[in-house]
């Protein structure tokens, strides 16, 4: 394994992963905004790291997983970014779930800078990240994936080479349109089987053993079951994810009626203070909507 790998953004999905890579044999120089972030990779073996320029200074290829498209554009081009000190030939694989637009133009400041790109968006949650299992699914040169694809192998189990920069957040967002309104779908059918009097947990368990089964239906129905929304993906995040969702669509003239629905769903969370609950909580939306109140 590399011995010279540079990890920025060791947040809730980060943090594991980056604990994968060590796990593996590699050592890691990381980067966090908040230095607390970092204690327990450090006390793991990884080395902190006052600026990304540092992480760069040290790497050969560098994960990023940050929240959203300006911070991505911070931690490379920013003061102190990865783009000043990054070696030619060296590899930067972004894993956040940003703009596909913005990722090519990233990526094509880079390539000016002899520096590669991989944008490589994951899905799996925490769990996922925790157990090394994420699907990830990355966009930019084939010869630069299969490089670093060792390295996708402690963190994930799916990994697809989706296509040329871009592709790899085009199918994230695909993903998150998938997941979105398969969750408003789950959360529409046990209110309406609530409404009518009817076990909600008993219609999710008969659901399960036909062509309803889902993950969703097997995770996020049990959360609304439970009336649990404990983040595993935050109403925020999700809500960033389908703006951009929503943002492309607009820029491509793409028809996406049951994506728009649930976007208003999740902009209706977020403006009841709900944007740390799982979007599992969609459910909420749809409960009142239906004169059932908070259940």
């Amino acid at each position: 394994m590399s011995k010279n790998i540079g990890f920025i953004g060791p947040g809730i999905m980060g943090a594991p992963m980056a604990l994968n890579l060590i796990l593996a044999g590699n050592k890691l120089h990381i980067y966090a905004r908040r230095p607390e972030a970092m204690l327990a990779l450090v006390a793991a073996g990884a080395t902190a790291c006052a600026s990304p320029a540092e992480v760069a200074a040290h790497s050969d290829v560098i994960f990023i997983i940050v929240s959203d498209t300006p911070d991505v554009e911070s931690v490379l081009f920013g003061e102190q970014g990865l783009a000043s000190c990054a070696r030619p030939g060296s590899v930067i694989v972004d894993m956040s779930t940003i703009s596909p637009d913005a990722t090519r133009k990233f990526a094509a400041r880079l390539a000016a800078l002899g520096i590669e790109m991989l944008d490589a968006p994951v899905s799996g949650g925490e769990t996922g990240a925790i157990n090394g299992s994420l699907s990830i699914m990355a966009g930019g040169k084939a010869e630069v994936f299969e490089r670093v694809k060792p390295l996708f192998e402690c963190m994930g189990k799916n990994i697809v080479h989706i296509g040329d920069h871009g592709a790899g957040q085009v199918a994230k967002a695909c993903n998150q349109i998938v997941v979105a309104v398969s969750i408003e779908a789950v959360a529409e059918a046990l209110t309406f089987a609530r409404k009518n009097g009817v076990d909600p947990a008993r219609v999710r368990a008969a659901l399960m053993g036909g062509f309803a089964g889902s993950k969703i239906m097997e995770v996020h129905g049990q959360r609304m079951l439970d009336n649990d929304f404990k983040p595993g993906f935050k109403v925020g995040l999700h809500q960033k994810d389908m703006h951009i969702v929503m943002e492309t669509a607009q820029q491509l003239g793409v028809a996406l009626p049951a994506a728009a629905m649930v976007t208003q769903h999740l902009n209706a969370l977020m403006g009841s203070n709900n944007a740390e609950l799982d979007s599992a909580a969609i459910v909420k939306i749809i409960e009142r909507m239906s004169g059932m109140g908070d259940q």
